[in-house]
């Protein structure tokens, strides 16, 4: 992983265990875990919308957000003008996520994966580099 990487985590009541599995997985970071802390019910904007700031920001360079389907912390990351959220259920998608669309969040559907298919999928995104090229062109068109 690149030196000196700064990560904002965070999930929902469904993505919690994946969370704390991947907070444990991921050591050479530097991490900043925005919440759930338990796994009562919770609503998945709470933690999308400050992982996705701190992203925006470039007080961190990448995220994770986690919660059962991926797509809630997705969608809500996504509102961010800056924000380039992919839900990745494989380590493939998580590559062409990084490479092809310099995508700054990686969106974990914590209720369709194992938990080391998770761990795979964040250490290929957090390992990725954005090729640029013509794919800056395209990215480049993204915001409104």
């Amino acid at each position: 992983m690149k030196e000196g990487l700064k990560i904002a985590i965070g999930a929902d009541h469904a993505g919690f265990d994946y969370k704390q599995i991947l907070l444990e997985a991921i050591q050479t970071a530097e991490l900043k875990d925005f919440g759930t802390y338990s796994n009562a019910s919770a609503d998945y904007p709470d933690f999308a919308h400050p992982v996705a700031s701190a992203v925006e920001s470039g007080e961190f360079d990448l995220g994770i957000l986690v919660c059962g389907s991926a797509n809630g912390v997705a969608i809500t990351a996504n509102k961010h003008q800056g924000i380039r959220a992919a839900i990745c259920w494989n380590e493939e998608l998580a590559e062409l996520a990084r490479k092809h669309n310099n995508a700054n969040i990686v969106c974990i559907p914590a209720r369709f994966i194992s938990t080391d298919e998770a761990k795979k999928i964040v250490s290929v995104f957090l390992n990725t580099e954005f090729e640029g090229g013509r794919h800056a062109t395209r990215v480049g068109k993204i915001s409104c």
